[in-house]
């Protein structure tokens, strides 16, 4: 079985950016946002999230994000809720994708909260992706077209830097795009990894 990076940092640090060297270097990336955004359209989840959160999220039967955001984002115990709900259906989603990537070495697998959820014990390595939070801030409202006090909402749910860095086999620095490509190729070299394997 394939031994999993897991690739994290806080919300506008570039997680995606950096995945995309692990993957433009030939390691199967598992992007857990990406998916969790997918298996919430299913109607075995929709069923759950409407059974916790109640109908006055939805419009139409179609699941209002902004006004779950709203929610979850203010309240740990609701976001706890929510996550019990996802979680569970991701890693079993992960799992199924893992057994078909079972050929390579290496997979990765990025998530905003790999320490909060406790998914980082499942992993063989972990990276951090790091970036000063008024960076962070700043790409957030910009990419989001959103506000600093909405985003520092999300922060304030994550794990600051200095935790993640600290339970890290390696931090990427994400402000200079060339120096963060050449500490991905510093990590696959560390990790004996041949670019482009399969």
């Amino acid at each position: 079985m394939a031994k999993i990076i897991g690739l994290t940092g806080g919300i506008g640090s570039g997680k995606s950016t950096i995945a995309n060297f692990f993957k433009e270097f030939g390691l199967p990336v598992y992007i857990a946002d990406d998916e969790a955004r997918k298996i919430m359209n299913t109607q075995y989840i929709i069923n759950q999230i409407k059974n916790v959160f109640g109908n006055a999220i939805f419009d139409n039967e179609i699941l209002d994000r902004a006004k779950l955001a709203a929610i979850v984002f203010n309240d740990p115990d609701q976001l706890s809720k929510l996550n019990g709900i996802i979680h569970p259906a991701v890693k079993k989603d992960f799992n199924e994708w893992l057994i078909k990537h079972n050929e390579y070495s290496y997979v990765v697998y990025e998530a905003a909260i790999l320490f909060e959820s406790g998914r980082y014990k499942d992993c063989d390595i972990v990276i951090t992706v790091s970036v000063p939070e008024k960076t962070r801030i700043d790409r957030v409202v910009k990419r989001d077209n959103t506000t600093t006090e909405q985003v520092l909402s999300r922060i304030k749910m994550q794990w600051k830097d200095k935790e993640r860095e600290s339970k890290s086999d390696f931090v990427i620095p994400n402000e200079n795009l060339k120096i963060a490509k050449e500490e991905v190729l510093k990590i696959l070299k560390i990790l004996n990894i041949k670019q482009n394997e399969s």
